[in-house]
């Protein structure tokens, strides 16, 4: 049987490693670059779903192709759910991760309230048809960075029931256990039924 070939519309490379990795050998899984596509797809909503659609949607229209895509945002309780869908501008719009950690460990400063959860959503169009996927990881916002590994907020997010940050964990944990590994799951279960 020939491999189901899925775009899955992101230029983050890291997403792209750690998606691979989950999905193993069942699907080929492409890029934006690998398809040609360079630019960058608008956001301009206010809710993961929407600007999860919007990218998944866009490519698919353009390209004529099975696609998926996936918006992700850190919601921190004691911020009244921030920087959820602003996650990756949340110093700005040519910010760096270390300027989005820096601009929430600064607000966090001397709040005792350090609950937090990443949620993933995943909008899949297959034949035409939309179809979203949720993951999300519960856990609390650290006073400071530890670990070298992931990206984004993972040096300041401990998932409950772990000891380590998210950059401190091995690929292969990170994966079983994230919002984004969560959701990934539910996308794979749904194409391999």
């Amino acid at each position: 049987m020939e491999k189901q070939t899925l775009v899955f519309a992101t230029n983050n490379k890291h997403k792209l490693e750690e998606l691979q990795k989950a999905v193993g050998d069942s699907f080929i899984i492409k890029s934006l670059k690998e398809i040609g596509f360079t630019e960058d797809i608008e956001e301009p909503f206010e809710t993961l779903e929407e600007n999860a659609y919007a990218k998944s949607s866009f490519i698919n229209k353009k390209f004529g192709i099975n696609c998926f895509a996936d918006d992700t945002g850190l919601e921190i309780l004691a911020l009244n759910g921030e920087p959820g869908v602003y996650s990756a501008r949340y110093a700005g719009e040519q910010c760096s991760f270390e300027d989005n950690m820096n601009k929430v460990l600064k607000k966090m400063e001397n709040i005792k309230e350090r609950k937090a959860r990443f949620r993933t959503v995943i909008s899949l169009i297959l034949n035409g048809e939309e179809h979203q996927f949720t993951g999300i990881v519960n856990g609390v916002i650290l006073e400071s960075r530890h670990g070298e590994e992931g990206f984004g907020y993972d040096p300041i997010f401990r998932p409950d029931g772990f000891k380590e940050s998210f950059a401190q964990m091995p690929l292969a944990v990170k994966n079983k256990i994230s919002h984004r590994g969560l959701a990934v799951k539910k996308l794979i279960e749904f194409l391999l039924k």
